[in-house]
């Protein structure tokens, strides 16, 4: 692959938390997969050399207010939070960063409490902006809703998208793949993490 500009490239990952895929998730389903492909370790793997590499990190995170303010609680992916009402709530363990992923304290955490991917009503755009990022290599979970928005949204706001392809994961397994491979790549740059580390490393 082509050469990473180490100034103007960002690393941004997708709801790599606690409770939406790791330990404390509520989607069986979706934690079983990240094991079954080792996303977690590719991800952290992928975030430290970015950022030795003095790459911009931006994780994107999602959590609940109390109060539920924002938050459009009659969406189907919400439904363990209709009757949980200390799911994914803001401060406690579950909104958590997934131990795989070492955040540092110049990683920068775009928190939403709404919508499914994370450029509308947030700072995203313009944190990346302020920085002179124009391209982004996303990473996380899921490519069934989150990944494809964020890269969609990318696109839209003018940024290229590299995806790290064996860093993001949809269920079932195969149906995620089929997304890579036919919604994605049309708009993005599939890239393996090994080969986005060598890119950074030259």
């Amino acid at each position: 692959m082509r050469r990473v500009s180490l100034e103007t490239t960002a690393v941004v990952t997708m709801e790599m938390q606690r409770g939406v895929c790791g330990d404390l998730a509520s989607i069986e389903p979706l934690g079983d997969a990240m094991v079954e492909r080792g996303i977690a370790p590719c991800v952290g793997r992928l975030v430290v050399a970015a950022r030795q590499a003095g790459l911009t990190i931006v994780h994107c995170t999602f959590s609940l207010r109390p109060d539920r303010l924002g938050t459009d609680m009659s969406l189907p992916l919400l439904r363990a939070a209709q009757s949980d009402p200390s799911y994914l709530l803001e401060g406690t363990a579950p909104t958590e960063l997934l131990p795989e992923i070492v955040p540092d304290s110049s990683d920068i955490i775009c928190n939403r409490h709404h919508g499914v991917s994370p450029f509308a009503g947030t700072d995203l755009d313009a944190t990346l902006r302020r920085r002179g990022i124009d391209t982004v290599v996303v990473a996380g979970v899921s490519l069934n809703v989150g990944i494809t928005g964020l890269a969609i949204e990318a696109v839209n706001h003018g940024y290229k998208v590299l995806v790290a392809s064996d860093a993001v994961i949809g269920v079932p397994v195969a149906y995620g793949d089929d997304v890579l491979r036919n919604s994605l790549a049309p708009i993005a740059t599939l890239v393996k993490v090994d080969d986005l580390i060598a890119a950074l490393a030259q």
